[in-house]
């Protein structure tokens, strides 16, 4: 074992996801899509229709860490979505 110890990553975190995306009918579904295929359910989902634009906030209590960066590249690549965005909590501490 070295002798220098630093923190390990967090496991679990929580987090929030902004995203600016065109206003179409399937878009909310296609957001949902990356977190359905790891399994995960959004905790809360809020959408705001701005005339040809959609905002929507996309939020998870508990979510793996190591998930983070694949569920924002996926979203990234969403046909319409302009911009995402991603505001991390501060990590989950685990039950010792």
């Amino acid at each position: 074992m070295p002798a220098s110890t630093t923190a390990a990553a967090p496991a679990v975190v929580a987090v929030r996801f902004f995203l600016d995306a065109d206003a179409d009918p399937g878009l909310l579904p296609r957001l949902l899509a990356p977190f359905a295929r790891r399994d995960l359910t959004p905790d809360r989902m809020w959408s705001h229709r701005n005339g040809a634009t959609m905002h929507v906030e996309i939020a998870l209590d508990t979510m793996p860490a190591a998930e983070l960066h694949l569920i924002e590249g996926n979203l990234g690549q969403v046909v319409g979505v302009q911009r995402v965005s991603r505001r991390d909590a501060t990590p989950l501490s685990r039950a010792a």
